[in-house]
């Protein structure tokens, strides 16, 4: 009698909602995603129990996330890995010995960050055992694809958190909307989820005389879209009339990374930084440093309320970051918070923090009001 071969399970860790798009180029090539629960505090104790004590969080996770991946049967698990400054290029071979020493036997294997279609290519050629460029090149469209469509979300849900009339609504809404980009894996299904997600969005009701303030959210990109790492800060925003936009997204990394040029209609983050930053910063430092100091030129120059900066504790980039800050106060004239997480970030202190935060922009923006409304009586008399 003839069996099927089972299909090889592929884990990634997660970030955010990444999980969707690159689970649809491993169901395309034939392989099965293992898509381990979303990361928790069980997560966080199981990384945080296997790792050295001084390094960050998003490692941590990463770890606790391929342990219950391993656990759960994946037959791999799949890192990214970069070169340069950040500590990211050594955390590969300190994870893949951490799962030895540990006694997995599963296979680890890693994606070289900046190897472009090419690096994403031989991803798929080693855990498929397929040699396809036209499956290959679909499998990279589609996921592409997907990434665009998940960011594109989120920044609706974003617009739509802030002016909610029934807490809650945006939330209950866009899930549902994740499901239409989940489960179409050809393009042409893509586009019929494009009218579906904007049908189940605009179910929403908004209250758009509402007095909102806009922030950007900039920082380590892990932190910045793992909502476990950053305790949700969106909602939170979200839920005190705050429109947020993050600075660092997948789609940005892709554009930057990924992309050929010849497809980029715009200039791109990394393009952006190195035009921005240069005052300040003129060189980079390694993880998202020089993106961070060019994101609040970028706030600034584009009138926003307030910018919010997140880091994992000891993450050396982004320590730089913060201790440029100060001097970028002397000539630009937005509000900064810094915000620095681990295991130990407490989330009562947290909100608190933000809380104040909001306050703060909020009586800015109403002195500002006044005095432009003084500014016009003035000028009519």
């Amino acid at each position: 009698m003839r069996t099927d071969k089972p299909k090889t399970k592929v884990s990634f860790p997660h970030m955010g909602t990444v999980s969707i798009a690159w689970a649809a180029a491993l169901r395309i090539i034939g392989c099965e995603p293992y898509v381990e629960p979303y990361t928790s505090k069980k997560t966080l104790s199981l990384g945080t129990k296997h790792s050295p004590e001084a390094i960050c969080l998003p490692y941590k996770l990463i770890l606790g996330n391929f342990i219950e991946a391993i656990d759960g049967g994946t037959d791999y698990v799949a890192m990214i890995t970069s070169p340069g400054c950040c500590r990211l290029g050594e955390y590969g071979k300190c994870i893949e010995n951490a799962l030895t020493d540990l006694g997995y036997k599963t296979k680890y294997i890693e994606m070289q960050l900046y190897d472009g279609i090419k690096g994403m290519y031989n991803f798929l050629r080693a855990v498929s055992g397929k040699n396809n460029p036209f499956l290959f090149m679909r499998a990279i469209v589609v996921a592409i694809t997907k990434a665009f469509m998940l960011d594109a979300l989120e920044n609706k849900l974003f617009y739509c958190r802030a002016r909610e009339v029934n807490y809650g609504d945006s939330e209950k809404h866009y899930k549902k909307a994740l499901k239409y980009i989940d489960e179409n894996d050809t393009l042409h299904g893509l586009k019929k989820a494009k009218k579906q997600i904007e049908e189940e969005m605009n179910k929403v009701e908004l209250d758009n005389n509402r007095d909102i303030l806009n922030v950007d959210i900039t920082g380590e990109i892990y932190v910045v879209n793992d909502e476990f790492s950053n305790q949700n800060i969106e909602r939170e925003l979200g839920r005190m009339g705050v429109q947020v936009r993050r600075s660092l997204t997948l789609t940005g990394f892709l554009k930057d990374a990924i992309i050929p040029k010849i497809f980029r209609k715009e200039e791109t983050h990394l393009q952006r930084a190195n035009r921005l930053a240069k005052p300040y910063l003129s060189r980079d430092i390694g993880g998202d440093s020089l993106e961070c100091v060019s994101d609040v030129v970028y706030a600034d120059n584009r009138g926003i309320d307030g910018i919010i900066h997140l880091s994992p504790f000891t993450c050396m980039p982004e320590i730089m970051s913060q201790n440029i800050f100060p001097t970028m106060r002397e000539d630009k004239d937005i509000p900064i918070l810094a915000l620095i997480l681990d295991e130990q970030t407490g989330r009562a202190g947290y909100i608190t923090r933000i809380e104040a935060f909001v306050d703060l922009m909020r009586r800015r923006k109403r002195k500002f009001q006044m005095q432009n409304k003084k500014e016009d009586t003035v000028g009519a008399v």
